[in-house]
């Protein structure tokens, strides 16, 4: 599966969480059932992966935990705040630029209609 199908499976199912519980409850909730939900799909999902951060000699070993990470292909970074902050995006190029993954999801589940909260940042992935 390439980044972008992978992708389509997590809008879908973000949609039907969203859908079915709507906003309002706490980010680790729509965590813990949107990893369920790709699992049931059959894709791997990683949660709170510890990614390193390499600097000089130092190695800090909680440079941060990834949310979600399926496939090895796609990070997942979950809000559920009232408005996105560019801080927010920031955050997930950083990311991205640490793990050499390609496509980061930020999503918020806190918007009224989830297509609102479901902002793809790309590094360099490449048009198919």
């Amino acid at each position: 599966m390439t980044e972008n199908d992978i992708a389509k499976e997590i809008f879908d199912s973000a949609y039907h969480i969203h859908y079915t519980l709507g906003p309002g409850l706490y980010e680790i909730v729509y965590e813990n059932i949107l990893a369920h939900e790709l699992v049931k799909k059959g894709l791997h999902v990683v949660r709170q992966k510890e990614i390193k951060v390499y600097w000089d000699d130092l190695i800090f070993e909680q440079g941060f935990k990834a949310d979600l990470i399926v496939e090895d292909k796609v990070l997942i970074e979950i809000k559920a705040v009232e408005t996105l902050h560019p801080n927010h995006f920031k955050q997930v190029n950083t990311y991205l630029k640490l793990t050499d993954i390609k496509l980061g999801l930020l999503i918020n589940f806190n918007e009224k209609l989830i297509k609102y909260g479901f902002k793809r940042i790309a590094n360099g992935l490449e048009d198919e």
